[in-house]
């Protein structure tokens, strides 16, 4: 009797050691996951197509994707991602309206077992998330001054720039790349020298309005605030493109901002003055490029981050990859697009 009993017990730990093995490696292959992505906005063609990609891809493995849109309010933010850890998603993808409202919420998440991956924007300090995944915002804009300020040679710069967010942290990483590869380009100092004058440029035009670098023969005379889109860009652009009648360019954190910029300048009947954006990558921008009437945009595809984005969930959900194995940001890497190189990149615009 105490034999079979032995025996049984060796059994039913073995199935044990069976069952625990082969939940070990994340979820299964048949395993239906259910995917949160709280986005931000979709009143651009970038939010838009960053949804359509991640529903795409995550289609793809066989996911169930739910999006809900804070249409830019962090309060609205906050119950979107409330209703995803009620739901108990499996994991969720934020792009985030504000980088520090929506620490708690995140937090919330990892403390109910559902990681956070961000997607396009970064958070502030002290959220208990995966990664964040975006473009290479401060190497794009370098990329893009750099190339700026080798066509403008000893030509003064005299720009305006627009802004998407006060406080966020992509726009701040662009145009302080921007500000950077002008100045690197201009005065010939390194990389690190460049970063340094770029931070004390922008710390200027922050508390200032404007900023000049005399040396690099550089100023922005003016900030506006343009909240991503083509009509707010026009709005922010107008009375700074009628103050200063000497402008030679209009800068740029994304490419939706700038069109509207380029509308300013045709009612104003302004010719000449270049645009130029630290990163995007929007259809409507290569075309442009192409025809010569806008200089250059950093590369940021949405395809290239909403795949990242998929892949890392696969190898956490699916691999069982640790998610603290993680690096803080992921990258995707860094372009100028220009006249040049335009057509390599055409097909991941959006």
């Amino acid at each position: 009797m105490k034999k079979k009993q032995y025996i049984l017990a060796i059994t039913l730990l073995l199935m044990m050691l069976v069952a625990v093995g082969c939940s070990s490696g994340g979820a299964s292959g048949d395993e239906k996951l259910k995917i949160g992505f709280a986005i931000k906005t979709q009143d651009s063609p970038y939010f838009v197509s960053l949804v359509e990609a991640v529903e795409e891809y995550a289609k793809d493995e066989g996911w169930e994707v739910t999006v809900l849109d804070a249409n830019g309010d962090t309060t609205k933010e906050i119950a979107n991602m409330e209703t995803f850890i009620a739901q108990g998603k499996d994991l969720i993808f934020l792009d985030a309206v504000e980088p520090d409202a929506v620490i708690p919420s995140i937090n919330k998440a990892a403390e109910a077992g559902i990681g956070v991956i961000n997607l396009d924007s970064g958070v502030g300090e002290g959220a208990n998330n995966i990664t964040t995944i975006y473009s290479d915002n401060k190497q794009n804009g370098r990329l893009v001054g750099l190339e700026y300020a080798n066509k403008m040679g000893e030509e003064e710069i005299v720009s305006i720039v627009l802004s998407g967010a006060k406080g966020n942290v992509a726009g701040t990483e662009r145009r302080t790349g921007l500000f950077a590869g002008i100045l690197e380009g201009r005065l010939g100092v390194s990389e690190e020298e460049a970063w340094g004058l770029a931070d004390d440029f922008d710390s200027q035009l922050l508390s200032q309005g404007k900023a000049v670098n005399e040396e690099a023969n550089f100023s922005v005379v003016g900030q506006g605030w343009g909240n991503w889109t083509a009509e707010e860009g026009l709005k922010a652009a107008e009375d700074l493109i009628t103050a200063n009648s000497n402008l030679t360019t209009v800068l740029g954190e994304n490419d939706q901002m700038l069109f509207g910029a380029m509308t300013a300048l045709k009612n104003a009947n302004i010719e000449n003055v270049e645009v130029v954006a630290a990163a995007d990558g929007a259809i409507e921008a290569y075309d442009l490029i192409k025809e010569g009437k806008y200089f250059a945009t950093g590369e940021n595809s949405p395809f290239k981050v909403a795949k990242l984005g998929v892949q890392i969930a696969k190898e956490i959900l699916v691999e069982g990859k640790d998610p603290d194995s993680y690096e803080d940001i992921t990258l995707t890497e860094p372009a100028a697009v220009t006249k040049e190189n335009v057509d390599e990149y055409y097909k991941h615009g959006f």
